[in-house]
């Protein structure tokens, strides 16, 4: 089994070694994170107190933008049409808004692209309680911002920690199905993923894929509707958004200039090894180490 931490270049080689034995070819090229339409409820907030979150419908914008996005992503991974053995395979959020987006996004892509499709419940919106009645919800958003946009639970709903701990669950059972071969492509086969979710599902996926501290994800902004990532294989084997992607996108995202030199480096970084320049993972955690010898010799004697 793979776990999440393969992803990260920025893991130890303990993890790293036991992984290069995959053939980059078994890998997907591209993960590709989308955001739904226009739903009812990103233009009127008052839906939410008579329709239940997951039945939110999309607007005649959120349809149109579902199906200009299915042709942007078919035009990425076809190579705009140069490449002749890529293929598609789904997992979407059980949403009524996330669902509505696959159907129409669907219309770009020739059925023998498409390997499947998986309704994945682990990628769902955050939970913020059941009917959100308006006056109320404004009040507990403000109170969010004062106690941290991480860490807030709303009432009879989950906190973006809660979303975490779900979305890490199935980004080991995605490792597992490439791993398995579950999805069952043919490795000559340029295999893309996509994901279609939500803003702060996939905000949460990026941080934990990236190992992203909590302080760097409350400086994410959120994606707009149909908006889409794309994590795409460098050179060594390591995922990064910067094959694909500009460093001025990454800054507009709200990427510092330190996640997005990681980036740069995962683009062509070996698959497992470790990057000594990732400054969140020491220096933001230490402000000096004691690097005496006679240290070190008194702990290995007395081991």
């Amino acid at each position: 089994m793979i776990n999440s931490n393969c992803s990260s270049s920025c893991s130890s080689n303990i993890n790293g070694n036991h992984h290069h034995h995959h053939n980059h070819h078994k890998l997907p090229k591209r993960i590709i994170l989308l955001r739904h339409g226009e739903s009812q409820g990103n233009k009127d907030d008052a839906a939410y107190t008579v329709i239940p979150d997951h039945k939110i419908p999309l607007t005649d914008q959120g349809f149109d933008q579902a199906e200009r996005a299915g042709t942007r992503i078919r035009d990425v991974i076809s190579d705009q049409g140069a490449s002749h053995t890529w293929k598609v395979y789904f997992y979407v959020s059980p949403y009524e808004r996330t669902r509505s987006t696959l159907r129409e996004m669907g219309r770009a892509f020739p059925r023998k692209r498409v390997i499947g499709v998986r309704e994945e419940c682990r990628i769902r919106e955050q939970d913020f309680g059941n009917f959100q009645v308006a006056e109320r919800m404004k009040v507990i958003k403000e109170t969010r911002e004062k106690f941290g946009r991480f860490f807030f639970r709303f009432p009879e709903g989950e906190s973006a920690a809660d979303v975490f701990d779900r979305v890490s669950s199935f980004l080991e059972s995605l490792w597992r199905d490439i791993d398995m071969n579950r999805l069952h492509h043919d490795p000559d086969d340029e295999l893309n993923l996509i994901i279609v979710s939500h803003g702060l599902a996939i905000r949460v996926f990026l941080m934990k894929w990236f190992k992203w501290t909590v302080e760097q994800f409350e400086r994410l902004n959120n994606l707009e509707n149909c908006e889409f990532r794309i994590m795409q294989l460098g050179s060594g084997g390591d995922y990064s958004l910067a094959v694909h992607h500009s460093e001025e996108e990454m800054k507009a995202w709200g990427l510092c200039t330190d996640m997005i030199a990681d980036q740069k480096w995962r683009a062509s970084a070996t698959r497992g090894d470790w990057n000594e320049k990732c400054p969140w993972y020491l220096d933001a955690f230490f402000d000096t180490f004691n690097d005496s010898s006679d240290e070190e010799e008194l702990f290995f004697e007395t081991r």
